[in-house]
């Protein structure tokens, strides 16, 4: 198992400590998420980082400036995207929601190839400066972002090609022309200047976790592989990274023969495709619904789900009806409304919910759907494989593969899962072998498949932790509900449970009032910061992150404003439990 890293403890720190491509921050106080909400630099200042849906990685604002200071004009502003495609449908989306869509384009470029790295293709959409917000609620929607290691990697190529510059505006002039003021400024040529290795450059590459570069498709084979459930234990422990190679014909109608961990035959790795994180997953299984069936129709969002697939389903298409109690009689409405004569194109849930961790009546809702013809997709996130299996149910699963696939929250990643049984399955694969684009950065792919490989094992503490926790905290007086599987809908989610899994490692719970969430929050010695999933235990007052300008309708689908959520890690459990006893004492007496 990896060792835990003690939490930082300064507000805006990246989480994990002194790792430069992080996808948490630290906000120790609960007034630290107001601030960063509303903006204020006594947080935004000190940010080293941010989750980079939402806070775009410095790395990319850094590599963006300097494309903007070449290529932009005054008062613009850029974002940056892995490709075309992504670049114009981010055009497309301004042209909807911005009124001055005239002067906006795209800037094509390519950097490198540099050492052992590709050429890396950058597009840049190039928009007014009051069009900014707009362009950056695609970037959060759609996920189809760019990495902040490739990032990393072009700003590497233009610091080189600088300083190549510079020395050769420097050499000195042959002895016949020089002036006589030559000599007062002279550059010393350096072949090859060794720098220093920084803290955060040992985090990242401890414990052998970069691989070489030229093995990133074989990491990918073995990602989908993973993600399929086709790898027995033997499998991942005998075979190498560099042996993963593309299945044969032959190879993949063995993989279709087996009945692996999603407990499905007729899946193979081909069935699998990477996304750049997980909402780009769902995100992308929406266009593909969009495409297969006809667009003319609404799709449902059933239960309270994280906020950007909401908005998705809100803001590209013909809408979504929302039923965000997502309850037995919610599916009572849906079916009287199909019976009546209505139809839908699709329905997307999670299971569990995120952050009431309620699981749907998912052999109910594909009944429905083979009757009337509509696609279900299922976010597996919270859920995660290993505990249940969800594919049997739904037409597609999607998975952000950031959260406890990987738990080291040092990297981004989605995934998306065909279930080949599905009636619309041809129509869909024959979609994606036109249309899919493989944005997952190389670099990204590496670090992903390296961390998942003990995924399993992991997921199995991780369950037994937060199952401990939660029957402690169950039982406190000064804890008012806890939200968790074993307790919230616990007959869906064990229709759907493997055998041997787990009820997950997220639970959310409610104390008596908001004085008494802020000062368990303020004293719970642990990470803090937006995402889940992690190694380590991660806490967050998740209605404030993500609902903070809509607090009021959150609360009337059960989302308090005052909820806390919380990632179980690794860590002991009895320093787990003894850390949870400490905050709950630090709270008043009600």
């Amino acid at each position: 198992m990896p060792t835990i890293p003690e939490p930082p403890t300064t507000v805006g720190a990246a989480i994990p400590a002194n790792t430069p491509h992080a996808v948490s921050v630290m906000f120790p106080k609960w007034q630290d998420n107001i601030y960063y909400e509303e903006g204020n630099p006594i947080v935004t200042s000190r940010m080293e980082c941010g989750y980079p849906r939402f806070f775009i990685h410095p790395f990319i604002q850094k590599l963006c400036d300097r494309l903007l200071n070449k290529y932009g004009k005054v008062n613009e502003s850029g974002m940056l995207f892995p490709s075309r495609k992504v670049a114009e449908r981010c055009r497309e989306f301004m042209k909807q929601y911005f009124s001055e869509t005239q002067t906006v384009r795209i800037v094509e470029l390519k950097l490198g190839p540099a050492e052992k790295y590709p050429a890396m293709p950058i597009f840049m959409l190039v928009f007014p400066e009051d069009g900014f917000k707009i362009a950056k609620q695609f970037w959060q929607h759609s996920g189809d972002i760019l990495s902040s290691r490739m990032a990393e990697r072009c700003l590497e190529v233009l610091d080189e090609q600088d300083k190549k510059d510079k020395q050769e505006q420097e050499k000195p002039l042959p002895m016949g022309n020089r002036s006589r003021y030559a000599n007062k400024k002279q550059s010393l040529s350096i072949e090859k200047e060794e720098k220093p290795v920084e803290a955060d450059q040992y985090v990242e590459e401890r414990y052998g976790r970069n691989l070489p570069i030229e093995f990133t498709n074989q990491a990918k084979v073995a990602l989908r592989r993973r993600i399929a459930g086709i790898l027995s234990t033997e499998a991942e422990q005998s075979i190498q990274i560099e042996d993963y190679h593309k299945a044969t014909a032959i190879e993949l109608e063995s993989q279709r023969a087996l009945q692996g961990d999603r407990n499905i035959t007729g899946l193979s790795e081909e069935d699998v495709y990477l996304y750049p994180c997980g909402m780009s997953a769902i995100f992308h299984a929406h266009r593909i619904v969009m495409s297969v069936l006809d667009p003319s129709k609404k799709s449902i969002c059933f239960g309270f789900p994280y906020t950007d697939t909401l908005k998705i389903l809100q803001k590209f298409g013909n809408g979504c009806y929302f039923y965000g109690l997502g309850e037995d009689k919610d599916i009572d409405d849906i079916e009287a409304k199909l019976k009546s004569g209505e139809r839908i194109l699709s329905l997307f849930c999670e299971a569990p919910s995120n952050p009431l961790l309620k699981t749907p009546d998912l052999k109910r809702l594909r009944q429905l759907a083979d009757e009337y013809n509509f696609i279900i997709v299922v976010d597996e996130t919270l859920g995660n494989f290993s505990n249940v299996n969800v594919l049997q149910h739904a037409d597609m699963v999607v998975s952000s593969l950031t959260k406890v696939f990987s738990g080291d929250s040092n990297v981004m990643g989605g995934s998306m899962v065909l279930n080949p049984n599905r009636k619309h399955y041809q129509a869909i694969k024959a979609y994606q072998d036109n249309e899919f684009e493989d944005l997952m950065w190389c670099e990204d792919a590496l670090f992903m498949e390296r961390n998942s490989r003990n995924f399993k094992a992991r997921s199995k503490t991780i369950n037994a932790n937060a199952e401990a926790l939660c029957d402690y905290l169950v039982e406190h007086p000064k804890v008012d509900k806890v939200f968790y599987p074993k307790f919230i809908c616990r007959n869906h989610y064990d229709s759907v449970k493997n055998p041997t899994g787990g009820y997950g490692g997220l639970f959310s719970l409610i104390l008596k009032n908001e004085k008494a969430a802020q000062q368990f929050y303020d004293n719970l010695h642990c990470a803090k910061g937006p995402s889940l999933g992690t190694n380590f235990t991660l806490a967050s007052p998740y209605t404030i992150l993500a609902h903070y300008t809509e607090l009021d309708w959150a609360e009337e689908f059960g989302v308090s404003r005052y909820l806390v959520r919380v990632s179980v890690g690794l860590e002991e459990r009895n320093h787990l439990l003894k850390t949870f006893e400490n905050a709950l004492n630090a709270i008043d007496e009600v």
